[in-house]
């Protein structure tokens, strides 16, 4: 009975092999360019060009499409995330940055920087759906998981804007510290963090009720780093809401902060100026972009140590991870 128990296990083994790598697609702001790395080697396997400005990027719940914010070129291209090739466009208005799908892949919400709106596109017919006006200068995109509220934040307004998914209207508006860059929500809906990058600080919006409201405020110190350049910008929690991290630009930093608490636990040293992230599926490994250092770092979570930088294009800024 042992011996035949250890014959099964030991063909369940090789049958199973190793664990598939994931491609991580990093956009080069200045390089116009889309970098590729191998999510087991950490080695660069692709660059392929994206446009102009390339800033914003997301892949699509299948991983069938990946979409990049072509900011100066006013578009959003959709390419084959296996081969590279540019499938086709999207409309998107003017200055494009940040994005994001739909839960179910359909449609994106784009921030227009320079027009003061938020367009909704249908990513199957091609078409703008709506043209939502917010306040100045958007950037941030998040939405609910329940896909019911999009959330858009305003850099010059220094507002979270609510806006109804099913009427594209602002329902809520939140004042948050000097230009909010990020919002993300935790992946039971109940709370919102929005980072000011100016502000210095991250804003924990309670989102529970009918009226959201901000339920603390997270600032940052690191010895020997000045005030001013504590710039919170992209903020990532964990599915199960434990961690929330976020990037503090010219501080080459990210924060590391206890998810129940909302208290900073630690401060971990990666590249320069430190822009977006995003995490490998199995939340294992959080990638950063470092516009300044051209490179981006890879973080083991569970160790809370940063394990080894890899050189990309020229200023990265967008980071996505293709689905499992």
């Amino acid at each position: 009975m042992l011996r035949s128990a250890l014959v099964l296990l030991t063909a369940v083994l090789m049958f199973a092999g190793p664990a598939e790598a994931n491609k991580i697609f990093v956009t080069n702001e200045r390089g116009n360019s889309v970098t590729v790395l191998d999510s087991q080697s950490w080695e660069v396997i692709a660059t392929f060009p994206a446009g102009n400005r390339p800033r914003g990027i997301t892949i699509s719940p299948d991983g069938k499409e990946l979409y990049v914010c072509s900011s100066d070129d006013d578009t959003v291209r959709v390419f084959d995330p296996e081969t590279y090739g540019e499938l086709h466009t999207l409309p998107s208005g003017p200055d494009p940055e940040l994005f994001v799908l739909n839960p179910a892949g359909n449609p994106l919400y784009i921030a227009n920087e320079d027009d003061n709106l938020v367009t909704v596109v249908d990513v199957k017919a091609h078409q703008v759906l709506a043209e939502v006006p917010v306040g100045v200068e958007p950037e941030g995109v998040a939405i609910s998981p329940d896909a019911k509220t999009l959330i858009n934040t305003s850099e010059t307004t220094n507002m979270a804007h609510f806006i109804d998914t099913s009427t594209y209207k602002v329902v809520h508006n939140v004042l948050v510290d000097q230009r909010p860059r990020y919002a993300e929500f935790t992946s039971d809906g109940k709370k919102l963090y929005v980072s000011a990058e100016i502000g210095g600080t991250v804003s924990v919006i309670d989102v529970s009720t009918a009226e959201p409201s901000i339920a603390k405020k997270i600032s940052f110190a690191v010895p020997g780093v000045l005030p001013e350049w504590l710039q919170p910008v992209a903020v990532k929690a964990t599915k199960d809401g434990s961690r929330i991290y976020v990037a503090l630009g010219p501080a080459n930093r990210v924060a590391v902060i206890d998810g129940a608490s909302d208290e900073v636990l630690e401060y971990l040293l990666v590249g320069q100026r430190v822009w977006q992230m995003a995490f490998t599926p199995d939340e294992k490994f959080l990638i950063t972009t470092n516009g300044n250092s051209n490179d981006v770092s890879i973080i083991d979570v569970q160790a809370g140590k940063v394990l080894r930088s890899v050189q990309v294009g020229e200023q990265p800024w967008g980071v996505v991870v293709a689905p499992d």
